[in-house]
């Protein structure tokens, strides 16, 4: 629907929110930011803290701590034992680049920040990976693939996908995975005019922006063994991103992040 210089209860109502979240911002995002930038350096030296060790660390309330690792998925590294994978078709492997997320102020608005992962799922005695790449600004998920490998093509499909659905991120993060670091890979973002940036080795925490996508993700999907076909569990997995993208409340939110894409865009062009 079009409207032109719409009132708030009309601009509330194209969007399929409340008048009253039109007003909402979310909370201390510069200051979260910040923290949370501190609380990364800080396990870079005491990788297992929790949020009770870190809080006299870094001279801040214990729940603030622990809300903003919430809000950003860190979570303090546990050691486990090595696991034996199988040589994957990477191509050809590139240095590992600097965390920029480091560097750089919270973004204001999407398209600044993209985070990329993978998760596995276990599927009748296999696993098969669901590759995704969510804008940091509007936790919107804006690319993403299933594949029966974590190789290169996995990740090259889930960047093609948001490259081909959004204007181009200034900024691309990951994990140092060898996936993210294939030459192939790191191309295509670099051709597209994306800064590559990277999570310091053994540093999970810096990449932990969908943790809590992924365990909400799995939740909603249940046992993925109920599908008899790779094509009915990967229909169902559309079906949950797009349900997470534009019906799902994000708690931080506090609305679908479509919505809140669109409220940030209708912000702008009345501004």
């Amino acid at each position: 629907m079009h409207l032109e210089n719409p009132t708030k209860t009309e601009l509330a109502k194209s969007l399929g929110v409340s008048r009253a979240s039109l007003y909402y911002e979310p909370a201390l995002p510069q200051k979260d930011w910040l923290l949370k930038i501190r609380i990364e350096q800080t396990l870079h030296d005491h990788p297992s803290y929790g949020h009770k060790r870190l809080a006299p660390v870094l001279g801040v309330n214990k729940k603030r701590v622990r809300r903003v690792m919430k809000l950003f998925g860190i979570k303090p590294y546990r050691r486990r034992g090595k696991k034996l994978t199988k040589k994957r078709d990477l191509g050809q492997i590139v240095a590992p680049y600097q965390n920029w997320l480091l560097l750089i102020p919270f973004p204001e608005h999407e398209g600044i920040v993209w985070v990329s992962d993978f998760t596995y799922i276990p599927f009748h005695g296999r696993f098969v990976y669901l590759a995704t790449i969510i804008d940091l600004f509007t936790r919107e998920v804006v690319g993403w693939s299933v594949w029966t490998a974590h190789s290169s093509q996995l990740i090259l499909l889930a960047l093609i996908d948001a490259l081909e659905k959004h204007p181009a991120a200034k900024y691309l993060h990951s994990d140092q995975g060898q996936e993210y670091k294939s030459q192939t890979y790191c191309g295509l973002a670099e051709q597209a005019g994306i800064t590559i940036s990277m999570s310091r080795k053994s540093s999970p925490w810096e990449n932990g922006y969908q943790e809590s996508f992924y365990g909400k993700f799995k939740t909603d999907l249940g046992d993925p063994g109920r599908f008899k076909t790779l094509g009915e569990l990967t229909a169902e997995i559309y079906l949950l991103i797009h349900s997470y993208n534009h019906y799902r409340i994000h708690t931080s939110l506090k609305m679908p992040p479509s919505a809140f894409a669109d409220r940030q865009r209708n912000q702008v062009s009345l501004t």
